[in-house]
């Protein structure tokens, strides 16, 4: 999707804030993600991804949509974290919508297109996050593909 950098904007959703510590991480001289030419940006205008930690609260919802339908054309969410991906341990609660997936079927009623990333982890280590980053700039292929299991 994207050839030479990524401008990423980090986003919360209501989460215990352990994934956005392990993203944090990534830009620190251990792992520094910006040699990869990834940068964070302080608006969602500037951005090309935006980066969720947390599942999506109810209360965060609307703020939510607004960012990720400020991000230019060819958006990409990268959801980091159990709770991101899924909705964690408060996938069926009343305060939270869950995971990207049930953000996603909101954003397609709206008319808003979004390719989505996942990275699984109970916070995922920074190494799992890099590696993300770099699936959405073709940098790396990916180890593992999707596969859904149905009783009939």
């Amino acid at each position: 999707m994207f050839e030479k950098s990524i401008w990423i904007f980090h986003l919360n959703t209501g989460g215990c804030n352990a994934c956005d510590i392990e993203v944090l991480d990534t830009i620190a001289p251990p792992h520094d993600v910006e040699r990869f030419g990834v940068k964070f940006v302080p608006s969602p205008h500037h951005a090309d991804a935006i980066l969720l930690t947390g599942p999506v609260t109810l209360k965060s919802l609307p703020k939510v949509v607004e960012a990720i339908m400020a991000v230019p054309e060819s958006r990409l969410i990268i959801a980091v974290g159990s709770c991101a991906s899924g909705g964690g341990i408060w996938y069926d609660t009343y305060a939270t919508l869950g995971g990207v997936g049930a953000l996603s079927r909101i954003l397609r009623e709206k008319g808003v297109d979004a390719d989505l990333i996942y990275v699984p982890g109970c916070p995922p280590r920074p190494e799992a996050i890099i590696y993300g980053i770099m699936l959405a700039l073709n940098k790396v292929e990916q180890k593992v593909k999707r596969i859904e299991y149905r009783e009939r």
